[in-house]
């Protein structure tokens, strides 16, 4: 029974022991632990530090490529908007053109006639003779000529009609001839061979004249 409690005790000490080192070796180990994460969290802080200063310059130049990209958006929206406003304004002066001077060429090709009308509505009235039937005639090509005229007003058709002694204008009026004639200031309008039109102010026949010299 004696050697029995003294194998125990000898166990009990060795137990005791090998638990001694178990827990000096755990506490060795902790601390080689502790100072590898002191160590590393360091390292992590410097690498933070370097990342950080990357990204800062790294945030810098994309922010500078951004604000680049930016302003040549800004110019291209400009330019876009720029020329969009002239090919409104060309589209409307386009427009308002095709709708004030689109019957051009049938009042170009009315005006001979109107001519016409009014040189036999002249020498019915010059030569005035006493006939009903020329009356009759007569005072049909005059309101006929009448709605002609009116219909040509509506369209903004006016006439060009200068008087005699009126300053020659280029603008408005083809000298057929000059003339030296007495008493005539120079350049001055001494006969009207043919009437000339505007379209909505705008020549689209010259009055045809002579000129003195």
């Amino acid at each position: 029974m004696a050697e029995e409690q003294k194998v125990d005790g000898q166990e009990s000490e060795e137990v005791s022991a090998q638990a001694s080192e178990d827990n000096a070796a755990s506490e060795s180990t902790a601390e080689t632990n502790s100072e590898e994460i002191v160590d590393n969290n360091v390292n992590d802080e410097e690498v933070m530090d370097e990342l950080a200063a990357l990204e800062a310059e790294e945030l810098i130049a994309r922010i500078k490529q951004v604000q680049a990209k930016a302003d040549e958006n800004w110019d291209v929206a400009l330019r876009t908007k720029a020329e969009m406003e002239n090919v409104r304004r060309r589209t409307e002066k386009e427009v308002s053109n095709a709708r004030k001077f689109g019957v051009e060429k049938l009042v170009n090709e009315i005006l001979p006639v109107k001519d016409s009308m009014e040189l036999g509505l002249k020498a019915a009235v010059e030569l005035d003779v006493e006939d009903e039937a020329v009356h009759k005639i007569r005072e049909g090509m005059e309101l006929t000529l009448k709605m002609m005229n009116d219909a040509l007003t509506k369209i903004g058709v006016t006439e060009v009609l200068p008087e005699e002694g009126d300053a020659f204008n280029a603008e408005f009026h083809q000298a057929m001839s000059m003339q030296e004639i007495p008493g005539k200031k120079t350049n001055s309008i001494v006969a009207v061979i043919q009437k000339g039109y505007l379209l909505n102010e705008r020549l689209i026949r010259p009055a045809m004249v002579m000129v003195a010299k």
